[in-house]
């Protein structure tokens, strides 16, 4: 249609039939091919009046004024108008467009009972704005007079807070010089004052950009530094929050506020936040900041500066940090607070540092910007090894230690930084209690890499165990201990996935391979050890020397010695000893069941997922009481269900499904347990999958958990095809998929009888799989198919009639007849069963009455 008129009448037919949303498209439509002002002006205040219906008043506002523009004394576009800006708070502009109306108009009704509405309004605005600013003026003169009683600075601190919350209070405060006056409260130095100043300021500014920005340029960003630097819990959160409101409204989030036609204001921010970022840098450096305040400084970076989705390409600010303040975010990381130029710490603030260092380098983008962080390390650790000066040294090991606690692939690098682990070892040797400690900590976390844990071993064992046997400092004592077990632990678990050769390789593609060669490239070929009947030989010895036993008491070593990595090692030996189904008997009753759900729930996400993995092929052929006794069993759950995910192979997705199904036909506790871990809608989607075993699975665990009655609830419920999926699964090509879906169906419709007509209604096959369900060569498949019908048949007599008019009379009629049969007894007896309902119904004779 390109005819703007005839778009005009149909945008009035939408909207005299309530559809405004299509009005406004037809209005818009018209706007674009029209050519003539009059009609122009007729669309804008037609599609106000739709925005006024739709309640989107700036928009409503902003229509009415172009019709307005081009005929100043268009009565019905100055009334919608009134309307809109009414509605948006906007009372004075709003009578002045009523009362043009009015002149215009002077005899109508309507428009003389708005201006009295809007002058009634007006004043009532009036009296509470001016009743406001005296309030607001009285609060301020009780908590700045310093002979007031407590209670009342107290209510009047409450009051402000308040006040400053709503966007009403919040705009009177800040145009009778409020902030001002606030700025005054926080120099009284007077704890209970700042407080409230601080929160009444962080109300005003919530969702206000113009206004947060207003009184961020007033209050100066050092002088929030200062307040959020002072040794004082309540205080120095409080201006952190102040600061996170503002630094929201900056990055436009939080809720937002529609202010008209002051929206077009654009605010340039990022000046601004390159600045509050600079001075939360600052802060980590600086010796007059407080523990709490650089750990306020360092939350504040953390929340704001990497990406909340890595979907956003912008990584900028990322980036500035790491070019600015980088070295700065080091220098706390290096701090050892057992010496005296230490900066003010909490026992928080470094590892809240590390977190910061591992979030800067997860949002990086591409290798170079991680080569850029990395040098700056790499030349930051340099810059304080001094074979001269001894407490420089520490500093560089203290940063090395630091950052193995955050970006552990970076850390690992900066290991392999010529003389940093024989320094480690080195100042194990020291006569300093202080060297001692660094070196041990810094050796921790050294030893979670298999070539890091055999240098340890090599050259560092002895050491630790002579700085154990002599040093009376509990911390040092307790760290050589850990270290040193960890670092065996590590090497042990190690040493087995070797054995059991369970790391991850990438799969060989013959063509590719056969192309490298052809280039004289390098082809890495597998060692003869390595092949599958070398690896399963290796795999039954050590089930056979007790092997489960031995890694089952790894996972109860302390948290400390039992890092990520080693319990990611454990998992992947787990897995690789699971292979085989005869062992895995051997595996649950050596303890190997309940060893695996810790490492399933806690560590790396590979290892959650290796153990998972391993947890499935056991649930997979075991019996849960035996595998998984008391309330072990409901522990499981969770890991399976973390496999029903895509980004997980099929191996994974079938073997979860298989454990799953095995568990929902043990108890209704466990059927209850898989739905609130929220696996239903995994399972269905599973049951649409073009593979068949995982099709097959899927239905099969279905069949189970329809035994429970919220699954039932979910399959009555409206507006979903979880009915017909089972219906036309009951069709499929596939048997095992036929037993599983008819069984599904069958208890289904036996327990809730609005599913029977629904049948009916999913899909118009459901007859003829019906039928040939009846008529199935399959015994299994024949007699839940006539169950389907019989419960069909019992739920309703209309119902019964429908299907006595089918073929499915005559397939019930020959089954019933037939002769008892052992073998099929079962099948014939449902057939007579359903000829008897009928009978019952009236809708057949007895065959001696026919």
């Amino acid at each position: 249609m390109e005819d703007p008129i005839q778009l005009k009448e149909e945008g009035n037919k939408y909207f005299q039939a309530n559809d405004y949303e299509k009005a406004v498209q037809s209005y818009t439509q018209a706007m674009k091919l029209n050519k003539d002002k009059a009609l122009q002006a007729v669309l804008y205040r037609n599609r106000a009046a739709c925005f006024l219906k739709k309640e989107e008043y700036a928009k409503a506002a902003s229509d009415a004024s172009r019709a307005i523009d081009i005929n100043a004394s268009d009565i019905k576009a100055l009334y919608r108008r009134s309307q809109a800006l009414e509605r948006l708070g906007k009372l004075d502009q709003a009578f002045k467009d009523a009362q043009k109306c009015a002149t215009i108009e002077p005899h109508n009704k309507n428009f003389q009972e708005t201006l009295r509405r809007l002058g009634a309004n007006i004043q009532e605005k009036l009296r509470i704005q001016f009743s406001t600013d005296s309030r607001v003026q009285k609060m301020f003169e009780i908590l700045l007079d310093e002979n007031s009683e407590k209670e009342k600075r107290e209510k009047a601190a409450n009051n402000l807070i308040v006040l400053g919350r709503e966007e009403a209070g919040a705009e009177r405060i800040f145009q009778n010089n409020g902030v001002s006056l606030l700025l005054q409260l926080i120099e009284t130095k007077n704890a209970e004052l700042i407080l409230a100043a601080v929160r009444t300021l962080s109300g005003m500014c919530t969702g206000h950009k113009a206004r947060a920005t207003a009184i961020l340029h007033y209050l100066g960003i050092d002088n929030i530094c200062m307040w959020m630097s002072v040794d004082n819990e309540e205080i120095s959160l409080a201006v952190c929050n102040l600061l996170q409101t503002i630094t929201d409204c900056l990055l436009g989030q939080g809720k937002e506020e529609h202010h008209g036609k002051e929206e077009a204001v654009v605010l340039d921010t990022k000046k601004d936040l390159r600045m509050i970022t600079m001075c939360l840098l600052d802060m980590l450096v600086s010796k007059k900041v407080s523990g709490q305040g650089r750990d306020r400084a360092l939350n504040l970076l953390n929340k704001n500066i990497p990406r909340k989705d890595l979907k956003d390409h912008d990584n900028s600010r990322t980036i500035f940090v790491i070019d600015n303040g980088l070295k700065k975010i080091l220098k706390v990381v290096g701090q050892i607070p057992e010496m005296p130029d230490c900066l003010p710490l909490t026992e928080n603030t470094q590892l809240t540092a590390s977190v910061l260092l591992n979030k800067l380098y997860d949002d990086l983008r591409c290798d170079p910007e991680r080569d850029n962080y990395r040098v700056i390390c790499e030349d930051y650790i340099k810059s304080k090894i001094d074979p001269q000066d001894m407490d420089k040294t520490l500093h560089a090991i203290q940063i090395v230690s630091g950052v193995l606690q955050g970006p552990f692939d970076l850390g690992n690098k900066l290991l392999g930084m010529k003389g940093v682990m024989e320094m480690m070892v080195a100042l194990c040797g020291s006569e300093r209690e202080i060297d001692q400690l660094v070196a041990v900590e810094a050796l921790i976390h050294a030893s979670t890499k298999l070539s890091r844990a055999t240098f340890i071993i090599s050259n560092g064992v002895t050491l630790l165990k002579e700085i154990y046997k002599k040093t009376k400092n509990e911390k040092i004592k307790i760290r050589a201990l850990v270290t040193s077990d960890k670092t065996i632990l590590y090497s042990v678990a190690s040493a087995l996935v070797n054995c059991t050769n369970s790391y991850d390789t990438k799969e060989l593609v013959p063509e590719l391979v056969q192309l490298a060669k052809f280039s004289k490239q390098h082809v890495p070929e597998e060692h003869p050890k390595d092949k599958k009947d070398f690896v399963v030989k290796r795999v039954k010895r050590l089930l056979k020397a007790g092997v489960v036993s031995a890694l089952a008491c790894m996972v109860k070593a302390d948290s400390a010695i039992l890092t990520d990595q080693s319990k990611e090692l454990i998992a992947r030996v787990f897995l690789a000893l699971c292979e085989d189904p005869k062992d895995r008997g051997t595996i649950v009753a050596q303890g190997g069941g309940k060893a695996l759900i810790p490492l399933a729930v806690e560590g790396t996400e590979v290892g959650k997922i290796k153990a998972s993995h391993a947890l499935a092929k056991i649930a997979a052929i075991s019996n849960p009481d035996m595998a998984f006794p008391g309330e072990r069993v409901y522990e499981v759950v969770r890991p399976l269900v973390s496999l029903l995910n895509t980004e997980r192979d099929g191996l994974q997705n079938y073997e979860a499904l298989l454990g799953l199904t095995n568990f929902s036909g043990r108890s209704d506790k466990l059927r209850m347990k898989i739905v609130k871990e929220r696996a239903l809608p995994d399972i269905e989607n599973y049951m649409f999958e073009n593979h068949d075993q995982l099709r097959q699975a899927a239905t099969e665990c279905m069949c189970n958990l329809v035994v429970n009655k919220e699954v039932q609830e979910r399959f009555v419920a409206d507006g979903n095809d979880r009915l017909k999926l089972v219906v036309l699964l009951c069709g499929e090509d596939d048997e095992k998929v036929q037993v599983a879906a008819a069984g599904a169906l069958a208890m289904l419709t036996a327990a809730q009888k609005k599913l029977c007509s629904k049948m009916t209604e999913v899909t118009t096959q459901w007859l003829e799989i019906l039928q040939r369900l009846c008529l199935h060569d399959n015994m299994e498949v024949q007699h839940r198919g006539l169950v389907i019908a019989f419960n069909l048949i019992s739920a309703d007599k209309e119902l019964a009639k429908k299907l006595v008019e089918t073929e499915l009379l005559e397939i019930l009629t020959y089954l019933g007849k037939q002769e008892d049969h052992p073998k099929k007894q079962h099948v014939i007896n449902i057939a007579r069963d359903c000829l008897t309902r009928c009978i019952d119904y009236g809708l057949i004779k007895p065959l001696s009455q026919a």
